[in-house]
């Protein structure tokens, strides 16, 4: 059997390998969520229904507005795939990633308020504790840290012996949940010294959901999902596909469970018939991420295709509109441009003019004559820093010709290619005029 972060591994190079295009054209990008450059790995969404919290292997965090529906704030500070996001009960929100580091953040702050380190291997989830007071994460380094939020050393959970994937509190906070590629649930009383309740499992587990009633859910990587009781004993299990189960959740009424998968389908069970009920089929690319809503009938979903996707977990029907970066189209004033429909592929990571913030990636604004990784505020990668380039037409002309991983190695940026000379011209000639300061 394969390990976690070889699965990982791999499903980060089908990723970038389907997110390669030959081309750009309108089609491809017009309908999508403007907002991440990287697929959407990590999602939570706020007891009110009115905040999310997503965050991306393009090592952001974006917190959404669900009332009008449009990104808010740009988290901006991990060096690699932000893993897991969560909110915390005083409305600050959490995010961990493939760095091993935690940041805790206020809404509108630009940097985190502070910053958990200890693990020694990325973060795979996190959880808040029912009274708001702790934060739990879990890492591939096989534990788990129980961090008090008003500060102080946090409290070190071992015994899993390959990665842990997924944790959870139970609904009283008496208990924390846990899930490893070891096969294992492992449930930790929080009060006391007691040891673990451990369960042995029939697959690698990828996540963990917990119902208001106490009832655990799991995900496996064979393509099923596990109840347990509260206090670990196997209450039934659905086939969810056929492809590894990498996110879940619970609806908050208690009716549902929304069985993310590899395969890029999303399974909805009926949790007290223990019965497929539908199947939400999406673009094919893995889903990585799923939360419902506190009506529990709408449910994102984020996935390798770069979007957050809203449905009717009831019907299986997708529901319009997306979410949005920005309200409206940013290029309608260059209507009949053929360069701005090409950069129409470019729009969900970056702007044109100087009054526009960076995205996933940096604004665009100015950057002929400008040396690669040197905007400042923007958070480049190291290898990045290393390049000796100099932005001109034949430069990203030449970007665009043979691809970003190899013209650039170490970018963040999705594959992607124009295989057209024409095309590749027209979109130099359209940044040259769109990005002049």
């Amino acid at each position: 059997m394969p390990s976690a972060r070889k699965i990982f591994r791999f499903a980060l190079l089908t990723c970038a390998t389907l997110l390669a295009l030959p081309a750009f054209g309108p089609a491809a990008v017009f309908a999508q969520l403007r907002g991440h450059g990287g697929p959407v790995r990590a999602l939570v969404i706020s007891p009110d229904g009115e905040t999310a919290i997503s965050g991306s292997f393009d090592s952001t965090a974006i917190r959404w507005s669900l009332t009008r529906n449009a990104a808010e704030q740009v988290l901006r500070f991990h060096n690699d795939a932000v893993n897991a996001v969560a909110l915390l009960g005083d409305g600050r929100a959490a995010t961990a990633g493939a760095d091993g580091r935690i940041a805790i953040w206020t809404s509108g702050n630009t940097r985190p308020d502070a910053v958990l380190e200890g693990h020694t291997a990325p973060i795979a989830a996190l959880a808040a504790s029912p009274d708001g007071a702790t934060l739990a994460s879990a890492s591939w380094d096989q534990t788990i840290r129980l961090w008090p939020l008003s500060g102080g050393a946090p409290r070190v959970l071992e015994g899993h012996t390959q990665n842990v994937n997924g944790v959870a509190f139970a609904p009283d906070g008496r208990a924390l949940v846990s899930v490893s590629y070891d096969q294992s649930v492992r449930i930790w009383p929080l009060a006391g010294s007691s040891a673990p309740t451990v369960v042995t499992m029939p697959s690698p587990l990828n996540a963990v959901s917990i119902g208001r009633d106490g009832e655990i859910a799991v995900g496996g990587a064979d393509g099923k999902v596990y109840f347990l009781t509260a206090a670990g004993v196997v209450a039934g299990g659905v086939t969810a596909g056929p492809r590894p189960v990498i996110s879940i959740a619970i609806s908050p009424d208690g009716a549902w469970v929304a069985a993310a998968s590899i395969g890029g389908s999303v399974a909805v069970i009926d949790r007290k018939a223990r019965t497929l009920a539908r199947t939400l089929v999406g673009p094919g690319l893995p889903v990585w991420s799923v939360a419902f809503l506190p009506d529990s009938r709408t449910l994102l979903t984020g996935g390798a295709d770069n979007i957050i996707r809203r449905w009717n977990a009831a019907s299986g029907d997708p529901i319009d509109p997306l979410l949005l970066e920005a309200a409206g189209d940013p290029l309608a004033a260059y209507a009949g441009d053929r360069g701005a429909e090409v950069f129409r592929a470019c729009v969900a990571c970056h702007t044109l003019g100087a009054d526009q913030a960076n995205r996933a990636g940096p604004t665009l604004a100015g950057i002929f004559g400008r040396r690669i990784a040197t905007l400042p505020g923007y958070n480049f990668s190291e290898a990045l820093k290393r390049l000796d380039i100099v932005w001109t037409p034949e430069t990203v002309s030449r970007l665009f010709e043979i691809g970003p991983s190899a013209d650039t190695p170490g970018t963040k940026m999705p594959e992607q290619r124009i295989g057209s000379e024409q095309d590749r011209a027209a979109l130099v000639q359209f940044l040259a005029r769109a990005t002049r300061r």
